[in-house]
């Protein structure tokens, strides 16, 4: 459990750095969402957490 939140505060840390660091260019990008299909949108999602499933039970192995 300690694991998920130290996991949860450094997400939260570094989408805070970028929206600190570059405010229009994150507006933009979000803006960008409503352009990209829904479909695209839930297969890229996907395999982000594939990714990270993978990273996290190497680490943990």
């Amino acid at each position: 459990m300690k694991e998920l939140i130290i996991a949860f505060g450094l997400f939260l840390f570094i989408e805070g750095i970028l929206y600190a660091l570059f405010p229009s260019k994150m507006k933009n990008m979000l803006l960008r969402l409503n352009e990209i299909d829904e479909k695209q949108l839930r297969i890229g999602g996907f395999l982000f957490a594939l990714i990270g499933f993978v990273i996290i039970w190497y680490i943990k192995r």
